[in-house]
């Protein structure tokens, strides 16, 4: 991404929206962070971005799923990275009809406003878990989707809707499907955190199933990903994986964690933690050369190391974690 660019990220107050807006800003580019209203002015995880980023950063609250407020946020600029979205599959399973709207019409609301004020380019966030169960490894972009949960079939619902966008209207989208991003700042909702954290405090580490595999990839690798992705306009419409390309099963996972903080927790499975079995996706293996090929893109940060890194952030912040309760 050459020059200064006007940016637009929503779900900027995420995990991975927030270190996209700081690498963004990093860069030089004009960052206009979309982030979820609420009345005590809390911009979620860019609150803990460094305040001299923060002040370089327009922040505008609405909500994803109000067409006039997505417009309003899109107005004047280049470039729309779009990642708000509803991401918990369990809350997925108790509030299906909210991942529809802040997913699908949230999604529609991004391309249309795009479409309406001129925007040049959308990168649309995707999620490997559009994927489901791998019915071969490793996991290209010609794998079949399939919806093994409410926010899954949200996701793929949304990622048919920006094909068709490119398809219908000529908008310049491209659909980057990140798989499992871990990080500094993410929530104890994804299974890094959860073991983290619990083996941080000492107490049994409860988890759901501890059999299925995960392609498990470090926020700095997944944000390169977002920046090569808004280069070549030649990947206008194309799905492209952004995962290391690496495997590791839930229980191996943990193990690892725990010798990482030298913790002595048990690993146990909980069984309010494990999905319904024909929701839960067995094997994830991200086919990463696609990335490679059209984007020179590259993971640079190795499993062990993302996992060193945020255990440090998440020790110092370990008061932000409630790990005794079942974050869905």
């Amino acid at each position: 991404m050459k020059g200064v660019n006007r940016i637009l990220v929503t779900g900027a107050g995420g995990f991975i929206g927030s270190h996209l807006v700081e690498r963004l800003v990093k860069h030089g580019h004009a960052v206009r962070a979309f982030v979820h209203y609420n009345s005590r002015n809390d911009w979620g995880n860019l609150e803990l971005v460094d305040a001299a980023i923060r002040r370089e950063v327009e922040v505008i609250t609405g909500d994803i799923a109000d067409p006039f407020s997505v417009r309003r946020a899109a107005r004047g600029t280049d470039t729309i990275y779009h990642l708000a979205s509803l991401i918990a599959i369990p809350y997925s399973y108790i509030a299906p009809q909210s991942y529809i709207a802040t997913n699908v019409i949230g999604a529609v609301n991004v391309l249309e406003a795009a479409r309406e004020e001129s925007v040049e380019r959308v990168i649309h966030t995707s999620t490997s878990e559009c994927y489901g169960t791998a019915q071969y490894v490793p996991i290209d972009e010609r794998h079949p989707l399939q919806g093994q949960s409410p926010y899954s079939a949200s996701k793929i619902g949304a990622d048919m809707l920006a094909e068709s966008y490119w398809r219908s209207f000529g908008l310049n989208v491209t659909i980057v499907r990140p798989f499992n991003t871990f990080g500094p700042r993410q929530s104890a909702r994804a299974v890094i955190p959860t073991i983290i954290t619990q083996a941080l405090r000492g107490g049994a580490i409860k988890l759901g199933s501890l059999k299925p595999t995960r392609d498990m990839n470090y926020v700095e690798n997944t944000v390169d990903g977002f920046i090569a992705a808004v280069g070549p306009l030649s990947v206008s419409g194309e799905v492209i994986n952004v995962g290391s390309g690496r495997e590791i099963s839930v229980g191996d996972l943990a193990r690892l964690i725990v010798g990482l903080t030298g913790s002595r927790s048990e690993i146990v499975e909980d069984s309010q933690r494990i999905r319904p079995s024909g929701s839960e996706v067995e094997r994830l293996l991200c086919d990463n050369s696609k990335a490679a090929r059209l984007l020179n893109w590259s993971p640079q940060i190795e499993l062990e190391e993302g996992l060193t890194r945020t255990i440090a952030w998440i020790d110092r912040h370990l008061d932000r974690y409630k790990s005794d309760l079942y974050n869905l």
